[in-house]
């Protein structure tokens, strides 16, 4: 007879805690998260319920609708803090339009206070009003920066930007892919996004020259060559990965872990809720790891700056 933890893994293995809703959600399943079905072999919502957990990788007001959207997925999958940004995604990412993102995220901090946290988003472009803008969404409580592909992470007009989130010890999250090699040829930037998309070795530049920096390296999870990324920024401790996306591949997580290390993974779902919290129940982890992915590590940078949950 196979163990339960042989169940458990090929459990999630088959269902791939994926796409189509790999825990069903309690709702689909029509049990609260304390309840299972008697035919249940595993007590998957209650291994989701036990671990506190901060969502690293969350938007507003993009695609999925507004923050009432974000916290009926985390109450169903015990996420206790969301954090959330609403970078521009479409036209050039001018001031007005970085700032109109941001006062959506200050919203949805205000209607949802003790559940969400925000990023705000910026272009590096516009240099003075970037780093106006760090002051006055800091000041409105703030923990971190979120930007899309207006300039890579590693250009010099990123500079400035990069120092002032060193001075007030806030993490970068960057957005950016890894599109895999063929025939030998890897591919410089995402190409049906932007030149200006980051790359695994552009994330490396800028923390080579900025290493007292906090970066982090967007859905890793989100396709392209993850083992790519990984090995990339495997020699530089200030780079940070999320395991957001819906292409988590099934030992995605692992390879991360051996790579990077445990204290450099944080869960976030980038709106793959299930599947975010599902690979990381599937990996290959400790009790001490799961924690320290879904909520401890992030924790620990937030707590630089005193901005961490208590």
């Amino acid at each position: 007879m196979m163990s339960q933890k042989i169940r458990r893994r090929k459990f999630f293995s088959n269902a791939a805690l994926s796409g189509a809703g790999i825990l069903l959600g309690s709702n689909m399943l029509k049990c609260s998260p304390q309840e299972e079905p008697e035919s249940a072999s595993y007590a998957i919502m209650q291994e989701v319920m036990k671990y506190r957990k901060i969502d690293a990788h969350e938007h507003t007001n993009l695609y999925e609708g507004g923050p009432e959207v974000q916290i009926d997925f985390a109450d169903r999958l015990g996420i206790e803090k969301l954090v959330i940004s609403k970078p521009v995604v479409e036209g050039k990412g001018t001031p007005e339009q970085f700032r109109e993102c941001n006062d959506y995220v200050l919203k949805a901090m205000k209607l949802f206070p003790d559940r969400i946290m925000g990023q705000l988003t910026l272009n590096p472009v516009y240099g003075k009003e970037s780093l106006e803008e760090i002051k006055r969404c800091t000041d409105k409580g703030m923990v971190g920066i979120k930007v899309y592909f207006q300039v890579k992470i590693n250009d010099p007009l990123f500079y400035p930007v990069i120092e002032k989130a060193i001075d007030m010890k806030l993490l970068i999250l960057m957005h950016a892919n890894c599109q895999l090699g063929m025939g030998g040829y890897r591919m410089k930037y995402d190409t049906h996004m932007s030149p200006n998309t980051s790359i695994p070795d552009d994330f490396a530049d800028a923390a080579k020259r900025y290493p007292e920096a906090m970066f982090q390296y967007a859905h890793t999870g989100g396709g392209g060559d993850w083992e790519y990324a990984c090995k990339a920024m495997k020699d530089y401790p200030n780079i940070y990965v999320d395991t957001s996306g819906s292409n988590n591949e099934g030992n995605m997580i692992d390879f991360a872990l051996k790579n990077l290390g445990e204290n450099r993974l944080f869960f976030g779902t980038d709106s793959s809720y299930y599947q975010g919290v599902g690979g990381i129940l599937a990996a290959n982890l400790t009790e001490s790891q799961r924690k320290k992915i879904f909520f401890d590590n992030y924790n620990s940078i937030l707590r630089k700056g005193g901005r961490h949950v208590a």
